[in-house]
């Protein structure tokens, strides 16, 4: 049966919001807008979102009414919501914040294995905590801390991207393999210490610039990350392992970047067994700018559909869920929901990535549609 979208995912002013979208048709996915309550196709001026981003002002495109929000539904229906990307690259940004890199290296020494990270969490923290929350990324200061870490023999790879001068950005997920607001993410079935990562994601378009930001779940495994720096795509990148929306919200007078910087994520999952756990992201405690790392990731390279960009989290969650001192992992049925204001919440249901719905729709099946709706 098909699930009604839920209208409180909605961004809490989303009245005056410029907020965009993409629709499933009987004839194919289409770019929409949110308008007055209403669901407008501007397809015939945008075939796909990334058209729509690289339009001079994509909140006032022209378009068809389709149908109220609260006839968008998940898992059939006439009017099925999608992720709201489509031709984008979907790149990441790891270790954007302090709390995050300390987390990185305790899953490196430990190798993946839970049950050793308290006690490596402790010693790190003791040692590194003040010093890395306060260093600027690529400064003098951050070069004297590296040294003094390598001399005490407690430098990672990951403290490099931490706090040298340039950014870790990846590929999260291939074109058009995102997933949307009440679907099911998956984790790998072999994974046995993995997590949410709720973050900002911003929406760049073709031509470089930044045109809106949207929720997303960069799904992680630390168990595997762990075991090595080299096991990232598998890590990383599986059916289903990435969900963005509901909604991007453009960049209008009521809203722009620095609205992104001061976000403030809530996350909750609740599981099955009734357990429940609640993490907070604040943007204003990233050690990089959120354009910063744009240009880095435009530095080498071109994008010519444009891309969207995890921003990274704060959040890693250390409360235990079975065993003392083994932390948290996912379990199937845990419905994660991360909310921001002025950005909306998104809601999926944890799945694994060999029992979520198959990826299925490809590039050249979008390309079938566009061209038979345009012959």
């Amino acid at each position: 049966m098909p699930t009604a979208f839920d209208l409180s995912a909605l961004p809490t002013d989303h009245e005056s919001a410029t907020l965009a979208g993409r629709v499933q048709l009987a004839e194919g996915p289409v770019p929409v807008l949110l308008r007055g309550g209403r669901v407008i196709d501007v397809s015939a001026s945008a075939a796909t979102s990334a058209d729509l981003f690289d339009l001079p002002e994509p909140g006032r495109a022209d378009g068809r009414d389709l149908c109220a929000v609260t006839e968008l539904t998940v898992g059939g229906g006439a009017f099925g919501l999608l992720s709201p990307i489509d031709l984008q690259c979907v790149k990441a940004c790891g270790v954007t914040f302090a709390i995050s890199a300390i987390e990185r290296v305790i899953e490196e020494r430990a190798r993946g294995d839970a049950g050793k990270a308290a006690a490596i969490r402790s010693e790190l923290e003791q040692r590194i905590g003040s010093g890395i929350r306060t260093v600027v990324p690529g400064s003098e200061e951050a070069a004297r801390l590296k040294e003094a870490l390598i001399d005490a023999g407690m430098w990672s790879q990951y403290l490099e991207v931490a706090i040298g001068p340039d950014a870790e950005v990846f590929t999260k997920a291939p074109v058009l393999s995102t997933l949307g607001w009440g679907t099911d993410i998956g984790v790998r079935s072999d994974s046995t210490w993995n997590n949410p990562e709720p973050e900002v994601v911003i929406i760049v378009n073709a031509a470089g610039t930044v045109v809106g930001a949207t929720l997303g779940n960069d799904v992680n495994l630390r168990d595997f990350e762990g075991r090595s720096a080299l096991l990232l795509g598998k890590a990383k990148d599986n059916n289903a392992s990435c969900a963005i929306g509901p909604f991007v919200r453009l960049f209008d007078a009521r809203f722009s970047i620095d609205d992104v910087r001061d976000a403030e994520l809530d996350l909750t999952i609740d599981g099955p067994e009734g357990y429940r756990l609640e993490g907070h992201s604040s943007m204003n405690q990233i050690s990089r700018d959120p354009l910063d790392l744009v240009a880095q990731t435009l530095s080498e390279h071109q994008y010519p559909d444009g891309f969207a960009l995890f921003l990274g989290t704060l959040f890693a969650p250390v409360q235990d869920r079975d065993e003392a001192g083994r932390g948290f992992t996912h379990k199937v049925g845990d419905t994660v929901r991360i909310h921001s204001c002025r950005l909306g919440t998104l809601t999926n249901r944890v799945t694994t990535s060999r029992d979520a719905a198959p990826w299925t729709f490809g590039i050249r099946a979008l390309y079938r549609d566009l061209a038979a709706r345009s012959g």
